[in-house]
């Protein structure tokens, strides 16, 4: 039987979570991130029409149960967009947005607008008046005595020289106590493959660093090597 107050209500909901999920996806469509406009609005009205639809079958204990499976539904749709690319990983933000995304339509779903436009105004917050100050931290010299740091031994030698390379990057690095954590291909061509050897220390001393990496340099089955560090996320 068609019940217009319950079908208003809902009409509400999906319109709240479209309009409120399309800002947010905006913001991320502008700066040409993975989940943008239509990502980020059909997370918040599917999320607001599965919470709605649990209340209307099954009332507030339903509701609880179906925002219990948007919550992990949404980890799952997170997850896919999560690369690694080389030695740093892309997408968290990405992926926390969605997530929040999904909170704004769970609101809008369980008949609660004024909240839901307050979590879409805390996450555009955070994806906009936070990044100038993300970008003058990251901008700021890096410390090793400060800041929890990886550091990464990288050689590049031939496809056929690999074995040897990896081999011998081992032994230097750990005949000066420099253990190592994994050692990773990061490119591979037919002309070249690049190794980089992850290092369990967070901090180093960077003129040893240069030396081993000038000795390793001169064997004729490494092209190049050289080291890097990055602060860990």
């Amino acid at each position: 039987m068609f019940d217009l107050p319950a079908f208003l209500h809902t009409a509400v909901a999906l319109s709240v979570s479209f309009v409120l999920g399309a800002v947010i996806g905006l913001e991320r469509q502008y700066r040409q991130r993975t989940a943008g406009l239509r990502t980020n609005t059909l997370v918040a009205v599917g999320a607001a029409a599965f919470v709605d639809l649990g209340v209307r079958l099954s009332g507030p204990d339903g509701s609880v149960r179906v925002i219990a499976y948007v919550v992990s539904g949404i980890g799952f749709l997170g997850a896919g967009v999560i690369m690694k690319d080389g030695g740093q990983v892309r997408g968290l933000n990405t992926a926390a947005t969605l997530w929040s995304t999904a909170a704004v339509g769970a609101f809008s779903g369980a008949g609660l607008p004024g909240e839901a436009i307050l979590v879409a105004l805390f996450v555009l917050a955070g994806n906009t008046l936070l990044r100038p100050l993300v970008e003058f931290v990251d901008r700021r010299p890096l410390n090793p005595d400060t800041t929890e740091a990886l550091y990464r031994m990288h050689v590049i030698c031939r496809p056929e020289h690999v074995s040897a390379a990896r081999d011998l990057l081992a032994d230097e690095l750990e005949h000066h106590h420099y253990p190592i954590r994994d050692i990773e291909t990061l490119s591979e061509s037919d002309e070249h493959v690049e190794l980089a050897a992850l290092l369990v220390p967070t901090s180093a001393d960077p003129q040893e660093l240069d030396m081993i990496s000038d000795h390793i340099a001169r064997s004729p089955d490494v092209i190049s090597a050289t080291w890097s560090v990055s602060t860990t996320n």
